[in-house]
C-alpha cells in the first residue's frame, strides 16, 4: 500500500505518533559478481561497514516528512547514518545499535558453489532463519528480543504523540514490523524491500 505522508498531529489533538521505518539507500558496493559461501562472508563484512553510492537523492516524500517528524533515528550502520544525513538534510539524529542489520553468515556450501550476493542473502537468510545457522553471531532468538526492544522503544516515543522516523534495514526493519504489530500498530503504508522504502504505521 502506498500513499501520502500523513502530516503530525495537528495542535490541540490527542497524542497520537506515527512511526516510519525507512530502508536505507542504495549502498557502494556492486552486487553484479559471482562468490563462493567464503568470498560471501568477505562481501558481507565489507557490505556492514561501507556506506552509500553516491549521487543519489532521497525521496523528496521521505525528506519533506523527516523535516516535519520530531524523532529521526538511525542504525549506527554507516549506509543508515549517511542515509539519515540525507534524508535530515542537517537536523539532529540518534544512531542506535538496536537497530543495526541481522546477520547473513551463509551455508557452508563448497567454494565451486558461486552465486550472486543477492541469491546469497536468500540462502543465508533462510537457513539462519529456520535453521539457526548463526556460526556464533546473533541468533534469530537473540535479534528477535532486540526488534522487540526497538518496537518497544519506538511505541513508547509515538504513544507519547511524537512523530518518529528511523533509517535502517531491510529484514530488521520487517522484524521490528512484526513487533510493532504484536503491540497494536497498524500498518498503513507499504513500499516493499527496495532502497529507500518505508513502511508506516498507527494507531487507531
Amino acid at each position: 500500500m502506498t500513499g501520502e505522508t500523513p502530516d503530525p498531529p495537528k495542535s490541540g489533538a490527542p497524542p497520537k505518533g506515527v512511526i516510519t521505518l525507512a530502508r536505507h539507500g542504495e549502498p557502494a558496493l556492486s552486487r553484479r559478481v559471482k562468490l563462493s559461501a567464503t568470498e560471501y562472508r568477505e562481501f558481507w563484512a565489507r557490505y556492514e561497514i561501507m556506506g552509500l553510492l553516491p549521487g543519489q537523492t532521497p525521496p523528496p516524500g521521505l525528506s519533506g516528512y523527516v523535516d516535519r517528524c520530531d524523532v529521526l533515528i538511525s542504525s549506527t550502520r554507516l549506509r543508515a547514518i549517511e542515509s539519515a544525513q540525507l534524508v535530515g538534510r542537517g537536523r539532529d539524529f540518534t544512531p542506535d545499535v538496536l537497530l543495526v542489520e541481522a546477520p547473513l553468515p551463509p551455508p557452508n556450501w563448497p567454494d565451486w558453489i558461486r552465486l550472486s550476493p543477492r541469491l546469497w542473502g536468500f540462502f543465508a537468510r533462510f537457513w539462519w532463519w529456520f535453521f539457526n545457522h548463526h556460526e556464533g553471531q546473533e541468533t534469530r532468538a537473540q535479534a528477535e528480543g532486540r526488534a522487540d526492544r526497538a518496537a518497544a522503544r519506538l511505541d513508547e516515543l509515538a504513544r507519547s504523540g511524537q512523530n518518529v522516523v528511523v533509517l535502517a534495514h531491510g529484514f530488521f526493519n520487517m522484524m521490528i514490523t512484526r513487533s510493532l504489530r504484536r503491540l497494536g500498530w497498524r500498518q498503513t503504508v507499504r513500499e516493499g524491500y527496495k532502497y529507500w522504502s518505508t513502511r508506516r504505521f498507527e494507531r487507531f
